[in-house]
This record gives structure tokens, sequence and C-alpha cells, in this order.
């Protein structure tokens, strides 16, 4: 008999009680939220990953892992005194209402454009209530490096500082590349990480004008050059070489090769 969505919740909270109590689980009860915290974001990208394949069965299985992480975080800050699993729940609900009147009240119904500028403002004005203050308040800097660059630029351009088109982002992509080629010859590690930081920020905002998100556009092209290199491998294979004894030119002549054969 399959169980109600409330029975499977109980059921769950109560295992993670149980892990956590003075009988339980010696590991589960010697970790706290910085060791946990590792494991919350390790799964968000397999549940990212499940969907990527288009695995159900396995979205199923990694969305329960992330679910996981929620419980035994909610569990740890009830043992703290702090709040428990009914508050977080409780607290994502009133967020969810809050931020769509268009649906829950009387609003008039918005488009999808719309929604988002409602939705920024709504948060600005909770960051406002938490009286986290200046426009880059609030990003987390746990985020991926380019995911966070992304936001910070999103919202420095909604108050204007922002390059007009694609194009001036091009030529300021352009300026930053001259200026880590001067570097290059005799800059410390240290300077070229600095110039090499500013062309990724560029091309993070290249990406935005262009409405692509940088890091599908990094994922995708990690993507394709995992599937090319995997294949030149093969092609090198079928001609008894391995890359190693093929050298830069033989491989190169294979990636070519792969490219042409993919076109």
């Amino acid at each position: 008999m399959t169980a109600t969505p409330s029975e499977a919740l109980t059921r769950l909270l109560d295992i993670m009680s149980r892990l956590r109590a003075p009988d339980g689980c010696p590991w589960d009860r010697e970790q706290n939220f910085a060791t946990i915290a590792p494991y919350t974001v390790e799964e968000g990208y397999e549940v990212a990953d499940a969907i990527s394949r288009g695995d159900m069965p396995g979205l199923q299985d990694e969305l329960g892992d992330l679910l996981f992480q929620v419980v035994y975080h909610a569990q740890m800050a009830q043992e703290a005194g702090a709040f428990d699993f009914a508050a977080v729940a409780q607290s994502i609900s009133d967020k969810m209402i809050r931020r769509h009147p268009h649906v829950f009240g009387d609003e008039a119904a918005r488009d999808a454009e719309a929604q988002i500028a409602a939705w920024e403002v709504q948060k600005q004005a909770e960051r406002n209530a938490r009286r986290e203050t200046g426009t880059l308040a609030g990003i987390p800097t746990a985020l991926p490096a380019l995911t966070r660059a992304n936001k910070i630029a999103r919202r420095a351009a909604r108050v204007g500082f922002d390059w007009p088109d694609a194009e001036a982002v091009l030529e300021k992509l352009a300026e930053e590349t001259a200026e880590l080629r001067a570097e290059i010859p005799e800059a410390s590690k240290e300077r070229l990480q600095d110039e090499l930081g500013d062309m990724l920020f560029v091309m993070v905002n290249l990406a935005r004008k262009l409405d692509l998100d940088p890091e599908a556009c990094l994922h995708a092209a990690n993507a394709k050059f995992e599937r090319r290199f995997n294949s030149v491998e093969a092609l090198l294979a079928e001609q008894g070489q391995a890359p190693a004894d093929a050298g830069l030119e033989g491989m190169e002549a294979a990636w070519q090769e792969v490219k042409r054969r993919e076109s």
C-alpha cells in the first residue's frame, strides 16, 4: 500500500531523529551544519545531473537524497533550539504565497516577464526587511563562481550599471584580453589570476547580454569536449595508437576528423 505524502514524510523525519538519537548512528551523531553542507551542495548537483540525462528513476532517487539533506539540517536545528522541519515548510509556504499575489491574492494576472520583475521587487523588500542594504546584498558566496558572477552582474544592471549591448561587452573583452596578453611575459601568478578573473567576469556579462546562462554554456562546452576527446581516443585506437603516442600533431588531426564527421 502506497503511503500518503504526510505519512512518508513523517516516517523520514522519524528515521532522521532516530539516527541522531543517543543510541543512533555514531557517524550521524558527529555531524554538524558545516560538515553536512558539502553533501547538500553535492546532492543538488546530482539532481541536476539526473535531469540533464533525462533519468526519471535516478531523479526520484536524487530528490530523495536532497530531501534527506533538508531533513538533516532541520533535525540539527531542532536539537539546537533554533527551528524544526515544520518551521522550514511553513516559511517557504508563506514566502511562495507572498511572492505570488496574482495567484493567492487579488492582484491581476501576470505574464512571465512581469512575474520576474515583481519577484525581484519582492525579494528586495525581503532583503530590506532583513536589513541587508546595498544592491549586491544577500548573494551567497558559496554559489559556483559563474553563477554568482551572473547574479552580481544582473543586480548591478538593474540599477543601470551595465554595458548598452553585447557589442560593447565584446569590446571590453578585447580590452581585457590585451591586458592579459601584456601581463603574461613577466607578471606574478596573482596578477595573472586577477586579469584572467576580469576576462571571465566580462564573458559572464556577454552571456547575460545574449540571454544565455554562462553555467549552461560551460556545461555544454565541457560535454562537447568530452564527447569529441573520447572520439579522438577511439579513432586513434582504430589506428593502433594511444593519444600519448600520436603526439599533439596526431591528436589534432584526429580532432579535426572527429569535427568533420560531426558536421
